[in-house]
């Protein structure tokens, strides 16, 4: 059986969708902006809150770092800037580790480099996470799977042959993990979100949860997700959609997200079970909407019924019009009159 497990929440094929509210850089780098994120995305119903951890110094290059980042959503002149002011430091990692803790929210990050993942090791997070960019960083993986804690890897970006390595690797490693299907592009196109690809990794991976990681605008894609068979959810998360940096486009506002978490919580209430009887809420309204056989003229008691002696009519008081041809030749025990529904006591040696 696929199985999952995130803080004690045990995600199976049966349950329904874990949403993780991404707010990765979101927060604009301040404490205070993420807490309010925080506490605002579990307030919408997401089970999980997640952010980003780079050893910058460690993760870039510093040809990278010293490049001009001149553009509308750059929080400096330089990569290194914007980069820098965008992370917490320590002391303010731990700050909000702690916040969550003491309001039991779950909240973890990807980790995009050996230095951080260590560091959020340290910090006692529950779970870890890979970014698609670093599917093929086998020493940051390897490092993750020494944790023996569960592992979510994105997959965006890469092709079956390297999926295929790093599920090797981590069952090889007996470690817990699961894939989440995501196009590394933001915000994704509708034509390039290919859903179908979830049940191909299930089918592929049969195994372990598949789940998504979204950046496509709006909740429609987390349904179509779930009926696909993902049941694991990542989504962008912003208090305000029109403030500064680049992802805040194409993440949901809270009651965008609270709206997600109730639809995929309606969704799989509807998948329930197949449905094999009548609901005790259909009886009236069926009754209301079907045929029964009826009286069409005088019938007296003793009469041989013929075609012309019955009707079918709405609403389904008698016998169901299934039994039309069975009644037919049928003698009678009492009189009936026209439109009498013509239940099985009223006719001789019937009986349904």
């Amino acid at each position: 059986m696929r199985s999952f497990t995130i803080a004690g929440r045990e995600i199976t094929q049966e349950s329904d969708m874990y949403v993780i509210a991404e707010i990765g850089n979101n927060h604009q780098g301040d404490v205070e902006i993420c807490k309010k994120m925080m506490k605002k995305a579990h307030f919408c119903g997401a089970d999980a809150l997640k952010l980003q951890k780079k050893d910058i110094k460690s993760a870039y290059t510093q040809k990278l770092l010293d490049s001009p980042y001149d553009n509308a959503n750059s929080f400096g002149a330089t990569y290194g800037e914007h980069k820098y002011a965008l992370e917490f430091s320590e002391d303010e990692y731990m700050e909000l580790v702690d916040y969550a803790y003491i309001r039991n929210l779950t909240l973890f990050a990807t980790a995009f480099d050996i230095n951080s993942a260590y560091f959020l090791e340290k910090c006692g997070t529950p779970v870890h996470k890979t970014a698609s960019g670093c599917l093929s960083h086998s020493p940051l993986i390897e490092v993750l799977a020494g944790f023996n804690k569960p592992i979510i890897i994105s997959t965006g970006g890469w092709g079956r042959k390297d999926i295929d390595r790093v599920y090797d690797f981590l069952k090889q490693k007996k470690a817990s993990f699961c894939f989440l299907y995501c196009i590394a592009s933001y915000p994704n196109k509708t034509e390039e979100m290919h859903l179908s690809t979830i049940k191909d990794m299930m089918e592929r991976y049969p195994d372990i949860i598949i789940g998504l990681s979204d950046h496509h605008p709006g909740i429609k894609t987390a349904v179509g997700a779930y009926y696909n068979g993902a049941r694991i959810i990542e989504k962008h998360f912003t208090l305000d959609r029109s403030a500064k940096g680049p992802d805040h486009s194409f993440s949901l506002e809270p009651t965008g997200l609270e709206k997600l978490c109730e639809d995929l919580k309606d969704h799989h209430r509807m998948q329930g079970i197949p449905k094999t009887v009548r609901f005790a809420s259909e009886e009236k309204p069926i009754k209301k909407m079907s045929n029964a056989i009826y009286a069409a003229r005088v019938i007296n008691a003793g009469e041989t019924i013929g075609k012309d002696d019955i009707a079918i009519k709405i609403p389904a008081d008698g016998l169901e019009p299934y039994h039309y041809d069975e009644i037919i030749g049928k003698t009678t025990k009492v009189c009936l009159l026209p439109e009498t529904p013509i239940m099985a006591d009223m006719l001789e040696k019937y009986s349904t």
